[in-house]
């Protein structure tokens, strides 16, 4: 046989299977009876919602806190807010289809809202799963008292009325996650915006009361403001309280000053900083003098910046009290530099290795406390050679290291240029 006769055979299609119609004329019938028994029960209870209403709130106000509060506070919002959310419920038992969108707005709104009051979100979820039970409840008892060999039927609809709870419960939840996330941000920005008005020195004397509680500092305390560079330090515990402001390079502590009769840590910052756990290698601190008030904190902050100058590149931490030369040139860098010229122009003119030298036997007398044995030491040469180099340095420079007011001067340029020339 030719195998394409053969196939033909082999495969010939029988008739085509129709498919048999699935039996749900029960079904049908059982699910029409239930809804006609639903939206019965329904319509008596559209009637009776004031009293749902106050039963509602009669349960809420026994069983949780939270809303016995907000009834006390506002009793006529609370019932409304109880009322229209019950109506929502009911018909969308009538019109699941047409009522769904306002049941979502309403339900949406009083999460937003009762977020915004800081009603507990499981008091919320609570009045909600209250209001689904006492529908479902008075839903029985309507039945049971009308048409008594119906109350069987409204097990075939109890399915949906408890998953529509399920879902409103779902939603008020969202709605209060998200308004709370939204809140939290909107205070946390405000407390940004405070601490930054405090620190530029722009904050408004209204404003001092409020700021002073967001950021839990007392208005009228002593401070002193931190200014750190390259991380904070990551733990400063031993200071009493004190509030951080992250910027773009430099972080700011607002840091509160304990009294006299308080511990070392607590009356200086720096001691506090250097007693807890220090930030990462080569971070600069700067800490700046005490003010007094938050509304001195903007001039906390500048001394705070005016130390952070003063830090070593390699980092460290700088007291504003300690370095009070160095402030002041720092202060006014363009007389610093004039300074630098006038005492020291003639040794910065001379060649690079003669000018080090010098350079180098001056400092390291003054920071020997002008004794020249030690300086010769700390330059591994004799105490005379010491001598005649700064006799040198007088000649050149016009001053002698014998007179104080001279000192001074030498000592200020020095600085000057150490601080000034990067």
């Amino acid at each position: 046989m030719h195998p394409a006769a053969r196939t033909r055979t082999t495969f010939r299609a029988g008739p085509t299977p129709v498919p048999q119609p699935r039996s749900r004329r029960i079904r049908s019938l059982i699910d029409a009876d239930a809804l006609r028994v639903l939206h019965r029960a329904a319509r008596v209870l559209l009637d009776d919602l004031p009293d749902l209403t106050d039963r509602l709130l009669a349960v809420l106000r026994e069983q949780e806190p939270a809303y016995r509060t907000a009834l006390e506070n506002d009793h006529a919002a609370t019932w409304q807010e109880a009322y229209r959310s019950l109506r929502h419920s009911v018909t969308s038992l009538l019109d699941p289809r047409g009522t769904r969108e306002a049941a979502h707005r309403c339900t949406w709104r009083i999460g937003v809202t009762r977020a915004e009051q800081g009603l507990p979100l499981d008091a919320l979820l609570h009045a909600f799963r209250l209001g689904g039970s006492l529908v479902w409840q008075r839903l029985v008892e309507e039945t049971t008292r009308s048409e008594p060999e119906d109350i069987r039927l409204l097990v075939h609809v109890a399915t949906d009325v408890w998953n529509f709870v399920d879902e409103h419960c779902t939603l008020v939840a969202d709605a209060y996650r998200q308004a709370e996330r939204q809140l939290a941000w909107r205070r946390e920005n405000r407390v940004r915006l405070l601490a930054a008005a405090l620190l530029d020195g722009t904050s408004r004397i209204a404003d001092l009361p409020e700021t002073a509680e967001r950021l839990g500092l007392p208005e009228h305390g002593r401070y002193v403001v931190v200014a750190v560079a390259g991380g904070r330090p990551q733990a400063p515990s031993p200071v009493r309280s004190a509030y951080w402001h992250a910027g773009v390079d430099v972080d700011h502590g607002i840091v509160l000053v304990g009294d006299e009769g308080a511990g070392e840590a607590d009356r200086d910052p720096a001691a506090a900083l250097a007693l807890s756990t220090d930030g990462p290698a080569g971070s600069r601190i700067g800490v700046g003098s005490a003010v007094t008030g938050l509304a001195a904190v903007g001039d906390a902050r500048r001394l705070a910046d005016l130390a952070l100058s003063i830090c070593p590149p390699d980092g460290g931490t700088v007291r504003l009290t300690e370095h009070l030369p160095e402030a002041l040139v720092v202060s006014c860098p363009e007389l610093g530099a004039t300074l630098t010229e006038r005492v020291l122009g003639p040794l910065l003119r001379l060649d690079p290795a003669d000018r080090d030298v010098l350079l180098d036997t001056l400092v390291a007398w003054f920071a020997c406390d002008g004794s020249a044995q030690r300086a010769g030491e700390r330059l591994y040469c004799h105490r005379n050679t010491v001598l005649n180099r700064l006799r040198r340095c007088e000649q050149l420079i016009g001053r002698s290291l014998a007179r104080p007011h001279d000192v001074v001067e030498i000592s200020l340029a020095l600085t000057a240029r150490r601080l000034l020339r990067g």
